[in-house]
């Protein structure tokens, strides 16, 4: 048999358990879901940054990250909704490499799923409680996010993702904005496609259950770019663009039209100092387009401690990406303020 079953891992109940999110906690989040909803709803002019590292490989510096966010959003919170990017698991194209802290929590050492799940809700749980912060993650494993749902305030699919049946299914029963990426080959029509599965209702098996859901108006679109079949990045993130995006979304019968810019990725082709360009770039599209202005909620860019990236050593510089490329510290303060300032 090629499957070894290793253990039984904890419930998603036990894990809370002994993880509470406490009331406190528990109201802040509340009321900025609420906020959040407004944004994509188009009640709040707010401008959504989905900002932080491209995985989340280490609590303390992770957490130093975002209590640096937290200072931040006091000056510029009456003009961005800053969610701090938790990424604690991460796909891999080979299957290779670094999968985020759900398979390694200690990411030098052999991977151990138990200490996983629960580095993963610790987390989560500290940036919250230290920051005030409610965060993103990408949902790799759609059966796995029953760790945090009660966690997290935005939740991505990614371009792998976005065409499997279980992911766009569980976005349906969500009641946060799920960002659909484009897929890899930057088919919009494929994004769109699952945009409308996640808002419409659906009868599936989720965790060995029978479940139903009610469908999920705040699914919507997230422009990543594609690669053609030369391997070539092809960026989507211009005026033309957003553009079709609106023509395309308004042949569909899909709520709250939104679309947040991913401003790494193959938009950037992972040129990680490209972000700042790329973010200057939509502003100005959003300031001369009412209607793109109206479609495009926010922006998603990666960026940590220290810029760049780092092979995974026990040496490893501290707040610094072991997988793709980041923007510095330095760079993303003043990015921030500019956006704020130009928003």
């Amino acid at each position: 048999m090629s499957m070894k079953i290793n253990g039984v891992l904890p419930s998603p109940d036990e894990i809370k358990s002994q993880f509470p999110l406490s009331k406190e906690l528990a109201l802040a989040k509340a009321t900025r879901d609420k906020q959040i909803r407004d944004i994509f709803e188009g009640k709040d002019d707010r401008f959504v940054l989905v900002i932080g590292p491209c995985s989340a490989d280490n609590e303390d510096a992770v957490c130093d990250y975002i209590s640096r966010l937290a200072k931040v959003n006091e000056f510029v919170k009456d003009k961005l909704m800053i969610i701090p990017r938790i990424y604690t698991n991460k796909p891999r194209t080979t299957g290779e490499g670094y999968k985020g802290m759900l398979h390694q929590p200690v990411p030098d050492k052999a991977p151990n799923l138990a200490e996983g799940i629960v580095a993963i809700r610790k987390i989560h749980l500290r940036a919250m409680s230290e920051s005030g912060l409610s965060s993103a993650d990408e949902m790799l494993y759609p059966e796995n996010r029953s760790y945090l749902d009660d966690l997290l305030s935005y939740e991505a699919i990614g371009a792998r993702s976005v065409e499997n049946q279980q992911h766009r299914l569980t976005a349906s029963g969500m009641d946060i904005p799920v960002g659909m990426k484009n897929p890899t080959s930057g088919h919009l029509s494929v994004m769109l496609n699952s945009i409308y599965a996640a808002q419409h209702g659906h009868n599936f098996i989720y965790r060995s259950q029978d479940v139903t859901t009610s469908g999920n108006d705040l699914a919507h679109a997230i422009l990543r770019g594609g690669v053609n079949k030369h391997g070539n990045n092809i960026p989507n993130y211009h005026y033309e663009d957003m553009m079709r995006l609106l023509e395309l979304y308004d042949k569909m019968d899909l709520k709250n039209p939104a679309a947040v810019i991913d401003t790494n990725h193959s938009n950037s082709g992972k040129q990680y100092k490209e972000q700042i360009r790329i973010a200057k770039e939509v502003l100005n599209s959003r300031k001369h387009n009412g209607d793109i202005k109206k479609l495009v909620k926010g922006m998603m860019i990666e960026s940590y401690i220290v810029e760049g990236s780092q092979a995974i050593s026990h040496e490893g510089i501290y707040g610094k990406s072991i997988t793709d490329p980041c923007l510095g510290w330095q760079d993303t303060e003043k990015l921030i303020f500019d956006i704020a300032e130009n928003c």
